[in-house]
């Protein structure tokens, strides 16, 4: 019961020297933000706390982010794009360089239906990163869209998104809805924050109402998903792609037994 506490502690004792010289940046910038050690998993604790969807200051922009861990693309569930890179590019962007990239290709997933209400959100992402393996998305951007979207929580969007580098693309954007304002209300965001968060992206064109089509972007290819087809599945230990539907499991183990090894 005290393995948390015990393992913090060890943290602490291991990393002492590289925590004090992160609080000394801490207090030095202005814009440096330091979260304390066993506070959460970092994209947990960005798609709740950190992530501003749009920067509020002198001049309004998106918000964007790059991390150093392949997962970053979380927070693309909210609206916001950010993808992981390496550790020297992140440092460059930290003293305030700019990180360029090729203009990628955009592939357009359209999502129409409703989940049933047996399958969950991990069932959902084990399909899709199956289906856009098979395609071959890497290098590309994954722009998800279509009514089915509407119907996805935060929480369901943001664990596609998570999975993006199982499926070898560099970011699963989801554009703000009203789904995205109520997370942000629900996380205890700034309601005056929230209101020029709307009203910003509403006025240049970035706010997306999913069950209109005329808001569509033209994407560089689309694919379909209907949500309703997907079913309950198992998957791993690590291979997310080789995704089996519980109905076939006990079949498919069988022959998992005598099957070669290729």
């Amino acid at each position: 019961p005290d393995a948390l506490a015990k393992n913090q502690e060890l943290e602490f004792e291991r990393n002492k020297e590289r925590f004090q010289f992160l609080k000394w940046g801490a207090q030095a910038f202005d814009n440096m933000l330091i979260v304390p050690p066993g506070s959460g998993i970092v994209h947990q604790v960005n798609l709740e706390y950190l992530a501003r969807v749009v920067f509020t200051g002198d001049v309004l922009h998106p918000d964007s982010v790059v991390g150093t861990d392949s997962h970053t693309t979380m927070i693309n569930g909210l609206g916001v794009v950010g993808w992981g890179v390496g550790g020297i590019e992140a440092e460059a962007v930290m003293l305030g360089q700019a990180i360029s990239m090729l203009l990628p290709k955009v592939v357009g997933y359209k999502l129409v239906g409703e989940l049933d209400p047996l399958t969950t959100s991990t069932d959902l992402v084990l399909t899709i990163t199956k289906h856009l393996r098979s395609l071959g998305v890497v290098g590309k951007f994954v722009e998800f869209f279509g009514p089915g979207v509407g119907a996805l929580s935060i929480a369901d969007r943001a664990t596609v998104a998570n999975m993006c580098p199982e499926f070898g693309a560099t970011v699963a954007h989801f554009p703000v809805d009203e789904r995205s304002l109520q997370y942000l209300s629900q996380t205890n965001r700034s309601p005056d924050k929230i209101k020029i968060i709307e009203e910003y992206l509403r006025a240049t064109k970035q706010f997306r109402d999913y069950s209109n089509p005329a808001q569509d972007p033209v994407f560089s290819e689309v694919v379909e998903l209907d949500l309703s087809t997907v079913v309950t599945s198992v998957s791993g230990p690590k291979r997310p792609q080789d995704r089996v539907s519980v109905a076939v499991m006990k079949k498919d183990f069988q022959e998992c037994l005598t099957n070669k090894v290729s």
